[in-house]
């Protein structure tokens, strides 16, 4: 089987969600941890929860797993009920393996001892079968007899998803999984990870912060903040198509500028864009530009179209540069893009935006 076969039928969407989540909720004082969240997840799907510390994702994941009961809600897998307002069924027996972010590995037993810990009620011939399958398949057979201290981070991280993973999960959950990975180290487990969980087809939820991780690693993307989900869908539509002002700041590199509607036209600091047929803000909006649709040419080089003005200020920023151009009677901030090759000499520039890419939000939203 290709990998796109075992892709769609991973991903099925005529067959029941292998976890439905109903207007759950909880809340600790006055604080509303998780608001209203319904959400179904797929079999064999990879789920990321991703949003800023404190945005509820990690509550979620507790309530999902059964260490924590919500205030309101109800939570089936597989068809059968786990929590309602009169069930509430044990963590022991949900059969959901977690990994959590400090991979909670026991000291004092090795890595085979670690991962036969889930195993305990299947027949010891069977479970060392399993243990010795898992070991193999990432790669730490050699290592079966080490201690956790003896491992690097990612042999850990290895260790923890597999001691999950043994008794064979109707699904797994993953806190910040990668966060205690060095940066170089944490790209090359997550893709070894990612690709492990795929060939499984273990339906998979995993909670970030991080937007590259987010977008990188799930099937689809749910951005919560509040408590709330504030948008959800595949990685694409949420950096392409990002519904608010917050998930246009989490996932994208964009320049923000303030906006005036009036009645045929879109009024910026850098001139102004044709009124979209579907724009519902009036008065005062933000309006988003990516910094690959801002072009800024050095006037020294020659004459050119555009609003014209002279450069305050520069910051590099590695694939892009923070540009304050005085334009207009006043400065403007532009993140564009380093490739344009403005000379270091540059004293005044002139930018020129396309507009048909331009998004625009509430100002306050």
């Amino acid at each position: 089987m290709d990998a796109r076969t075992l892709q769609n039928t991973r991903l099925d969407r005529n067959t029941a969600p292998a976890l439905t989540l109903s207007g759950i909720s909880r809340q600790f004082g006055t604080v509303r941890a998780v608001d209203d969240i319904s959400l179904d997840v797929q079999p064999g799907e990879i789920i990321c929860l991703v949003g800023h510390s404190g945005c509820g994702k990690t509550s979620l994941l507790r309530i999902i797993a059964g260490i924590d009961a919500p205030d309101e809600g109800q939570l089936t897998m597989g068809g059968k009920m786990l929590v309602s307002s009169s069930i509430f069924v044990e963590p022991e027996k949900r059969n959901i393996g977690v990994v959590f972010q400090d991979y909670a590995l026991f000291p004092h037993l090795t890595v085979k001892e670690n991962v036969l810990f889930g195993l305990r009620k299947m027949r010891k011939d069977e479970a060392k079968a399993r243990v010795d399958e898992l070991l193999a398949l990432v790669g730490l057979a050699a290592m079966a007899d080490r201690y956790p201290h003896m491992l690097s981070g990612g042999e850990q991280q290895r260790v923890a998803l597999i001691r999950a993973l043994a008794p064979k999960p109707d699904l797994l959950l993953m806190d910040e999984p990668f966060s205690n990975l060095d940066r170089g180290l944490r790209a090359r487990v997550r893709s070894e990870t990612i690709a492990l969980l795929r060939a499984l087809g273990t339906p998979v939820i995993i909670v970030t912060h991080e937007a590259e991780e987010a977008l990188s690693t799930g099937d689809r993307v749910v951005l919560m903040r509040s408590g709330k989900i504030i948008q959800a869908g595949p990685a694409r539509e949420l950096h392409n198509q990002p519904a608010t002002r917050y998930a246009a700041d989490f996932f994208c590199d964009f320049n923000a500028l303030d906006g005036r509607v009036d009645d045929v036209s879109v009024q910026t600091p850098v001139g102004a864009l044709a009124l979209p047929d579907n724009l519902r803000q009036t008065g005062d909006v933000a309006v988003y530009l990516r910094p690959r649709d801002i072009e800024v040419i050095s006037t020294e080089t020659k004459a050119q179209d555009g609003l014209c003005g002279r450069i305050e200020s520069r910051t590099y920023l590695g694939e892009t540069e923070e540009l304050t151009v005085y334009l207009d009677d006043q400065n403007v901030r532009l993140r564009v893009r380093t490739d344009q090759h403005i000379a270091a000499e540059a004293t005044h520039v002139c930018v020129q935006i396309d507009w048909s890419k331009a998004m625009i939000f509430a100002k306050n939203e």
